[in-house]
C-alpha cells in the first residue's frame, strides 16, 4: 500500500481532487492530528449488481425494523463510526477528518445513509460522491444487521441514481462477505475515471421520501 505524508495542507478542495485520482486521506488514531494519503495497490468495489443479501438479512431489510433515512445527522453518524460499533478495530477518524468532512457535507460531497430504531441511531454509514462514484468511508452499527441493513439500502439508492462505482476502500472479510472485491490499482483507476465523469443522482429517491426495505430489495434484485 502506498503511503504518502501530508504536502501540502489538506483542505476539503484537495480532498476532491485527491479521490478523483484514486488517493483518501487517513490518520494513524483519532488522537493524532496528522493526515496521510493512502494509495492501496488494490481497492475494494462493491460491484453494485453483486451485493450479497442472505435470506436472513433479505427478511430483516423487508422488516423495516429499522428507520432509514439519509443526510439528517452527519455529525452523529460519523460519530459513531469512530467510537460506536465501528466496523474496524481502530479508528483513523480524528478532529481534522470530522472537519473536513463535516465541510465537505456541507457543500454536498458527502452523504449518510443513517438506521434508526425508536428515533434512536443504532447504525448507518457516510461517504463522499464524486459524479457517479460514491466512496465509502466507514459504517457502524449498535443493533444486530444495521449497518448491513444501511448498506442495502446505499446501494439500492445508488443504482437507482445511476451510479457506476462503489468504493469500499479495502476489503475486510466481513465486506467480502457481502460481496466486496479488491482490483488492482491500474484496473480501480479505469473504473474511477469513467465514474467521476459520469452524471448520477444521490437524490433519484428524494431526501425526504421514505423508502421501504421492499422497495431497495426489488430494485437490487432487479439487477441480477
Amino acid at each position: 500500500m502506498a503511503r504518502m505524508t501530508e504536502r501540502p495542507e489538506i483542505t476539503p478542495d484537495i480532498v476532491l481532487r485527491a479521490y478523483s485520482v484514486g488517493l483518501f486521506p487517513m490518520a494513524e488514531n483519532e488522537t493524532d492530528d496528522r493526515l496521510f494519503w493512502v494509495d492501496p495497490e488494490e481497492r475494494g468495489v462493491f460491484p453494485l449488481d453483486g451485493l450479497v443479501v442472505s435470506r436472513s438479512l433479505a427478511k430483516v431489510v423487508r422488516s423495516d425494523r429499522f428507520d432509514i433515512s439519509v443526510d439528517r445527522d452527519f455529525p452523529a453518524v460519523i460519530e459513531g463510526c469512530a467510537h460506536s460499533g465501528s466496523e474496524r478495530d481502530r479508528t483513523w477518524i480524528n478532529a481534522r477528518i470530522r472537519s473536513i468532512y463535516g465541510e465537505l457535507f456541507s457543500a454536498g460531497f458527502v452523504h449518510t445513509v443513517e438506521c434508526r430504531r425508536n428515533g434512536k441511531l443504532v447504525g448507518g454509514l457516510y461517504g463522499v460522491v464524486l459524479g457517479a462514484a460514491f466512496f465509502g468511508e466507514s459504517m457502524f452499527h449498535l443493533e444486530r444487521d444495521a449497518s448491513k441493513v444501511a448498506l442495502v439500502h446505499l446501494v439500492a439508492r445508488l443504482r437507482a441514481g445511476g451510479f457506476l462505482l462503489l468504493d469500499t476502500q479495502f476489503v475486510t472479510p466481513h465486506l467480502a462477505s457481502l460481496g466486496a472485491v479488491a482490483v488492482p490499482r491500474p484496473q480501480y483507476r479505469g473504473m474511477l475515471s469513467r465514474a467521476v465523469v459520469a452524471p448520477a443522482n444521490f437524490y433519484a429517491w428524494p431526501r425526504d421520501e421514505r423508502v421501504s426495505g421492499a422497495q431497495a430489495l426489488a430494485l437490487l434484485r432487479s439487477a441480477a
